[in-house]
């Protein structure tokens, strides 16, 4: 019976994809979007489905076989030898993270149109599954973000309700309550008083929803990994060669080489600033960073503290602590600079109307 189900589900057009049936998780909905990305997948077909023989008809199989075998185009991770990782990271790959080491490149090229063996490729490749994938892998793996053995007693502060892809992926799940009865004597098609109950639902058609729920999982990560990747192409990408400017020129703002200046606006330079900090370890640490609110004339300007990693809210000198949630010119009396706009509660930002004010705000907030 399985197997008839299947088939019937099978299309013709392309090659196959084969990923198993029944509850769906966030590492084969992204692996099958990815795959589709390519030429050779677009289009395919895909059959949802644990019958060996049926999976023996894919072109590709992922997340279900218990076999890892690239030139075959097996990508499973659940066989008790399975131990690949990423090129210099530490966690076992899921089925994303094997489609996307095999055919993360390619995707990237042709998404960019970047040369695959270009330098640029590479970056993007180590990053996106540094800040995507991975957390995929490891939540799929049963990969704890932190080691139980180094951090017994961390407790959270507050519920965050694991808010997280991979939580919103197992929401399109058919829940218990959405679960069609199995039809039984006691299960008539009529009530006591008469009234029609519902038919419970043929497998045919439990499969059915079972596999639009997944194309809607599968889009879900799709699309958010493509607007990752888009991000990391046309914004932070770029700013990398802008940042290291700013960093190795810095001192012609404030000799101390603490102050970092961007003159037209914020980029995203947090990760580029630890990378230049690590590659340049004997060289002070950035303590500030100011730029203009926007790119017109005018524009007010913001100094921001660097925070002491880059997912820490600690910063590594928060701004003077009595100017904290004080604004405007009760802020200008306290601090004893004109055009101050405001300091955050916590210290991590602050505000001036001039170049000059904020950045009289980050030196006196160094020397303190």
């Amino acid at each position: 019976m399985t197997q008839e189900i299947a088939s019937k589900r099978l299309k013709t057009s392309g090659p196959l994809i084969g990923t198993h049936n029944g509850h769906f998780h966030a590492d084969e909905a992204l692996a099958v979007y990815l795959l589709r990305l390519l030429p050779t997948y677009n289009p395919s077909s895909l059959v949802r489905t644990r019958d060996p023989a049926l999976l023996s008809t894919c072109h590709t199989v992922v997340d279900v076989g218990g076999e890892y075998i690239p030139s075959t185009n097996r990508y499973d991770h659940h066989q008790r030898t399975f131990t690949t990782t990423f090129p210099k990271r530490s966690t076992k790959l899921s089925s994303a993270g094997l489609v996307y080491l095999h055919f993360g490149k390619p995707i990237i090229a042709q998404r960019t149109s970047l040369p695959e063996s270009s330098p640029e490729v590479s970056l993007l490749h180590e990053k996106l599954y540094a800040d995507f994938v991975e957390a995929l892998d490891a939540h799929d793996n049963g990969i704890s973000v932190y080691d139980p053995a180094s951090t017994p007693n961390l407790q959270k502060r507050f519920n965050d309700n694991g808010v997280t892809l991979g939580s919103l992926v197992n929401d399109l799940n058919q829940n218990w309550s959405e679960e069609a009865p199995p039809r039984s004597p006691a299960n008539a098609d009529s009530t006591a008083n008469g009234t029609s109950k519902p038919q419970p639902k043929s497998a045919e058609q439990i499969q059915a929803e079972e596999d639009a729920r997944f194309l809607e999982a599968s889009t879900l990560m799709g699309t958010t990994f493509l607007r990752k990747l888009d991000y990391y192409h046309r914004a932070w990408l770029p700013a990398r060669t802008l940042v290291h400017s700013v960093y190795h020129g810095r001192r012609k703002h404030d000799s101390s080489g603490q102050i970092m200046v961007f003159p037209n606006g914020s980029v995203p330079w947090k990760d580029h600033l630890y990378a230049l900090e690590t590659e340049n370890s004997s060289e002070p640490k950035v303590i500030y960073v100011l730029y203009p609110e926007g790119p017109h004339e005018g524009a007010k300007w913001r100094v921001q503290a660097v925070s002491v990693s880059r997912d820490s809210f600690e910063s590594r000198k928060a701004l003077k602590e009595e100017w904290r949630g004080v604004r405007d010119e009760e802020l200008d009396k306290v601090s004893g600079i004109k055009g101050c706009v405001f300091v955050h509660a916590s210290g991590f930002i602050g505000g001036n109307k001039t170049f000059d004010g904020a950045m009289e705000m980050a030196r006196r907030s160094i020397e303190r």
